[in-house]
């Protein structure tokens, strides 16, 4: 089996254009792990992120040609895997029960704490996925979107198909839900010591 490093991005490439499966796994191996976490940031739980993962990569396959080398090929697998998340949760709005915004807002009764916020306590990686994972849907969509990726509110609104105001809207409540659970994870640690 070859080793990754020792074949070129280029290569690589080449070999998954001209249908090779070596390349395919190659191509796979190196960038799955990166690309779920990305998923991850998306879906609600594990399960549904290798689920975007996989339907992601069937789409880097099958689009790879049109790879045009404006940037870099993982920046472009990533929009890829972007793109497959937010479909898939375009396509489960259609199934799920919605809650009115302010119903969660009452429900989850936000905070602004900033002294426990900044209380020096930092979380380890995998609590931090957990509480973004917690986020309400499209608090997590708006807030990956604009706080990591780097979408403005105007590019959110047509990418969700929701008004620039409800994304900003969102985006502040995403914070707010943030600090709020940090906080307590950082009292939770305080108090297990």
């Amino acid at each position: 089996m070859y080793s990754i490093l020792m074949i070129s991005e280029q290569k690589i490439v080449e070999g998954c254009i001209a249908g090779k499966r070596l390349a395919h796994n190659l191509l796979y191996r190196k960038y799955a792990s990166k690309m779920l976490g990305v998923c991850m940031r998306y879906c609600k739980n594990k399960q549904e992120a290798e689920d975007v993962l996989q339907d992601g990569f069937i789409k880097v396959f099958f689009n790879i040609k049109n790879f045009r080398k404006e940037g870099s090929f993982e920046g472009w697998i990533r929009k890829i895997m972007i793109n497959t998340a937010l479909n898939n949760y375009q396509s489960n709005l259609k199934h799920s029960n919605h809650s009115d915004i302010d119903d969660i807002e009452e429900f989850y009764n936000f905070t602004e704490n900033e002294e426990n916020l900044n209380s020096g306590k930092i979380l380890p990686n995998n609590q931090l996925m957990r509480i973004i994972q917690s986020l309400p849907c499209g608090y997590r969509m708006v807030f990956n979107l604009y706080g990591i990726e780097g979408y403005s509110h105007k590019e959110i609104a047509g990418l969700l198909n929701i008004s620039e105001n409800t994304s900003k809207s969102q985006l502040s409540k995403a914070r707010k839900f943030l600090k709020k659970k940090i906080i307590e994870v950082q009292q939770k640690m305080i108090i297990s010591k």
